[in-house]
């Protein structure tokens, strides 16, 4: 049979399932093409993207696979992984996640499909559930207010280390580290430290610190190696020196433990990772902080709080500082702009779940275990270096070390090798009598005394009387209510269905990019042999991993055009700063230690200026031209400026604007001449995949946003990844290992938030290079689209040269407040009623919406919100003719609420126009509050469960 025969065996349609990623069906594209005027979406790519980057060539990621094909490959890839009894703590623990919470929460699209809650009115579950965690933290430290989550502990660690210094009396530049703290924290705030000429001191609190010459102090509570001391005096030597106290804790501990706010602590940061999830191989979990009142403005990260709606009705939304990086910029104390909301929220959920009385039999079980451990170890003749501890012991084995963890991993069990000899055994919710007994054994395998020796055991308390915790914790209502299954599933699906969600409508948020994120994407990341592996297990038990890693820092290299990949970076600002911590060791590495500024495009992303500054870069501006561009006068003017002192420029591509600038080549090539490297912010590289690659362009270094372009979804606010690509010459330079003291590590694990990229690897393998190429595309289509209908109704900024935008488009909302009046937020709120989300508000342009389809919406989707959008113009227009007075239309009183239902109605317009303007009734989705007050929310700060009389007298 000749080879171009037919086969004989039907074939799977490799197209399928990047057929059913993106939304327009072949008709829809074709009459939308035709709206356009184009006859192909060729000849659209080919308006829209510059001929000088264009490349459509074949990545090298091969056909599309099937969804069963692509689960099959992750299985085998996972059984490769082996999942081992782990006792190695060092800042993790295997924990039972409630199959209730991991089937309503971590698999239910209504929670992992939620966008950050910047729109308050549709985001009321989800803040809900971070209020809840905000008073768990708060009532386990015994500080006055917690904020909504962090990355991981060792990012919190250096968070609060930065806090400390911007709130510290003292002008110190030193800061003082326990030396019983997790090596790969003490990674992180060397890198924290270093660019920005702080010293870290390591050694023993009650030995080494002089406190008069640190501007505050982290101390471990417990310990890594599991002993838990009092850190009373130390505290007060620090505060009467005026500096700050930050304790790192561990939250199952503390429901046994003083808390730290009792002990004097002014910071308490930590990982509630125990709290019900997963190991991941390292994440994502929910990092913590919590803080004295004092501090609260200082704070990083988010804030929810508990303010009121227009009838006075209580309502969450973020206080404070949320996003302060987009307000002040290169001024910004942090780059920290998300959190770990999704982990967060299955955390508060498991302590809702168990409550204090749940929580206090799990950690004094937890307790028991690691007491009879140390207690039969002793009686087996072991050293064990521990004396107060709650869950974790560090043994002295001498030269038998090897020997002892050798014997133990053969029965299934991974101790920590803690060096010289030294092992550490950590106890968890999940350990057994069978673990106890198996470490028994590998210390003294032929002992006699093993037979009866849990018989012969007098257990002692190791925890001194003056550290036990005497004060309640978890006294609000929401932490009692639910201890029946029935009670907590009804209470998270009425949080669910406060919120809106990708599930139930388009998310038009211009770069952030929320698509489809398919079920069989995230299928594998409950797998026990991805959820069940700690970030420091032996190489040889995590070989399906190392595949996984390998397969994915292959493909981004492919469809970029980089040299390396780091996994490293838990978050796009984590990968701004590994990135431009990159480019500051090149140029040293170099004698190149004048190379200071980083130029920044004012349309830039507020993370980038704040990156800048923590990687110790000066930030010069360079302005944009009327079109949107980067000023080529301008950067040319800032380059001679700063001669022979430009790192780097930091680029957005497509830019901010929506745009392919026509000069980028040129841009990168001026930059290199003057000495500088180009880093390109990957926020919207979805419209870049499969049609041009930064590294064959001109960019060195670049973020990709995972949870954007690579389908993680984005969790109500968190998980999100964000590796960093570079070429060669910035390879060596990427982060290194944290827990063996890498360099420029800027997460706790060494491939970040590691469980959840199968998500990534299982999009890229079953789109293919074929599929990668036509969602870019059809994302650029849909964003066309749009910006064509919604253009007669709108004035729409910013186009290429051609004419066309990328994958967004910015609709100018300013010409109307001018007008009328109305304003932004105003629109914004009148979508709900629609049951829309509304697009990105007021950036990069105050009194815009940044408007972003993707590729996974079709067109009657686009038509539905177009439609939207166009019958609030009308609404708008009948205000401009005088039928009705801004301050008595829907548009000033949306979004409205089955409550407007009832009761009388004296407004201007009828109920039906108000509540129902698509005339949509049967799927009609309700917001559970009125418009919110932010201002008073502020100025009323509550940040923690209110108890609902006391909220009800601060409001009169």
């Amino acid at each position: 049979m000749s080879s171009s025969a037919a086969p004989i065996w039907p074939q799977h349609d490799a197209d399928a399932f990047a057929t059913r990623h993106n939304g327009p069906r072949p008709a829809e594209v074709a009459s939308m093409l035709e709206m356009l005027g184009v006859d192909s979406l060729e000849a659209l790519i080919a308006q829209t993207v510059p001929a000088a980057i264009l490349d459509r060539a074949d990545s090298g990621i091969g056909e599309g696979l099937t969804e069963t094909e692509a689960l099959a490959r992750l299985k085998a890839m996972a059984s490769k992984n082996v999942v081992m009894r782990s006792m190695i703590g060092q800042g993790y623990s295997d924990t039972i996640l409630p199959p209730v919470i991991q089937r309503n929460i971590l698999e239910n699209p209504a929670w992992y499909t939620a966008y950050t809650p910047y729109q308050p009115e549709i985001s009321q579950g989800r803040l809900e559930a971070l209020l809840n965690f905000q008073t768990l933290v708060r009532d386990l430290t015994g500080m006055d207010i917690a904020n909504a989550s962090l990355l991981d502990e060792a990012t919190a660690c250096a968070e609060a280390m930065a806090l400390a210094q911007r709130v510290s009396k003292s002008k110190a530049t030193r800061f003082f580290v326990d030396a019983d703290t997790h090596p790969q924290t003490l990674s992180v705030l060397r890198t924290r430290a270093e660019p920005l000429g702080w010293e870290i001191v390591v050694g023993d609190p009650e030995k080494d610190l002089d406190a008069a010459s640190v501007f505050g102090a982290l101390f471990s509570y417990p310990g890594s190696s599991g002993q838990v001391r009092d850190f009373r005096d130390v505290i007060e030597a620090l505060h009467a020196a005026g500096a700050i106290a930050a304790m790192t804790c561990d939250p199952l501990a503390l429901v046994m433990l003083e808390s730290p706010g009792q002990l004097g602590a002014d910071i308490a940061i930590g990982s509630m990772q125990r709290y019900g999830v997963p190991m991941g191989f390292g994440g994502p979990h929910a990092g913590f902080m919590a803080t004295r009142d004092a501090y609260k403005r200082n704070m990083p990260g988010r804030l929810v709080g508990v303010s009121r709606d227009s009838h006075g009705k209580p309502a969450y939304r973020l206080a404070l500082q949320t996003r302060e990086q987009h307000i002040r910029r290169e001024k910004a104390t942090s780059n920290i702009c998300t959190a770990q909301v999704l982990l967060a929220v299955i955390a508060s959920m498991y302590a809702v779940y168990h409550g204090p009385d749940g929580l206090r039999a799990i950690a004094r079980r937890t307790h028991r275990f690691a007491t009879i451990l140390a207690d039969g170890l002793r009686a087996l003749d072991v050293t064990v270096e521990t004396s107060a501890f709650f869950d974790t012991i560090t043994v002295q084995a001498g030269e038998s070390a090897a020997l002892i963890l050798d014997r133990v991993r053969e029965a299934g069990v991974n101790l920590r090798d803690a060096g010289a000899g030294r092992i550490g055994i950590a106890c968890d919710e999940t350990t057994t009598q069978a673990d106890i007994e198996a470490v028994w054994r590998g210390f003294r395998p032929d002992d006699a005394r093993l037979a009866t020796l849990a018989d012969r055991l007098s257990v002692r308390e190791p925890l001194p009387a003056a550290l036990l915790r005497q004060d309640e914790i978890l006294g609000h209502a929401v932490f009692h209510a639910h201890r029946s299954e029935t009670d907590l599933l009804r209470y998270m699906r009425r949080l669910s269905d406060f919120d809106l969600a990708l599930d139930r409508t388009m998310i038009p948020l211009g770069s952030c990019t929320m698509k489809l994120n398919a079920t069989a994407e995230m299928i594998p990341i409950t797998w026990p042999e991805f959820g069940g592996i700690h970030p420091f297990a032996p190489a040889d038990q995590t070989r399906g991993y190392a595949e996984l890693f390998a397969y994915l820092e292959r493909a981004l290299c492919l469809l970029s055009g980089y040299d390396a990949v780091s996994l490293q970076p838990n978050s796009g600002a984590q990968g701004e700063y590994a990135g431009l911590l990159a480019i500051r060791a090149y140029h040293r590495a170099r004698g190149d230690f004048e190379r200071d500024v980083c130029l920044i495009p004012a349309s830039a992303h507020g993370t980038n200026p704040a990156s800048a500054q923590m990687a110790a870069m000066r930030v010069v501006v360079v302005a944009c031209d009327a079109s949107g561009n980067v000023d080529m006068a301008d950067l040319d003017a800032k380059l001679a400026q700063n001669e022979g002192r430009v790192a780097a420029i930091m680029i957005t591509y497509p830019s901010t604007h929506g745009v392919f600038e026509e000069g980028v080549v040129e841009l990168c090539n001026k930059v290199h001449a003057a000495g500088g490297q180009v880093y390109l912010d990957g926020a919207n590289m979805n419209a870049q995949v499969g049609l041009s690659r930064p590294g064959h362009y001109g960019a060195d270094v670049s973020h990709f946003n995972l949870h954007k372009t690579f389908c993680i979804p984005h969790g109500g606010g968190g998980p999100g990844m964000g590796p960093i690509g570079v070429k060669s010459h910035l390879a060596p330079y990427l982060p290194g290992r944290p827990e063996t003291g890498g360099e420029h590590c800027v997460s706790a694990a060494p491939y970040g938030s590691a469980s959840i990229l199968p998500i990534s690897v299982a999009y890229i393998m079953m789109m293919g290079d074929a599929g990668l190429r036509r969602a870019t595309e059809i994302a650029i289509l849909n964003a066309n689209y749009i910006a064509a209908r919604l253009g007669e109704h709108y004035p729409v900024l910013y186009r290429g040269t051609n004419g066309r935008t990328a994958h967004e488009c910015i609709v100018d909302l300013r010409p109307l407040k001018d007008k009328v009046g109305v304003t932004v937020d105003d629109i914004a709120k009148r979508l709900i009623d629609h049951g829309f989300h509304a697009p990105t508000v007021s950036f990069p342009v105050a009194g815009t919406f940044m408007i972003e389809p993707t590729e996974s919406e079709g067109k009657v989707e686009l038509d539905r919100f177009c439609d939207a959008m166009i019958a609030i113009r009308r609404e708008i227009a009948a205000v401009e003719a005088g039928e009705i007075a801004m301050d008595e239309s829907p548009l000033h009183f949306a979004p409205h609420t089955v409550a407007d239902l009832l009761g009388a109605w004296e407004r201007a317009y009828d109920r039906a126009t108000g509540c129902f303007p698509n005339g949509e009734t049967t799927a009609k989705y309700w917001t559970p509050v009125n418009r919110i007050d932010n201002a008073w929310g502020d100025r009323n700060l509550v940040c923690s469960c209110p108890d609902i009389s006391e909220y009800a007298d601060a409001a009169e």
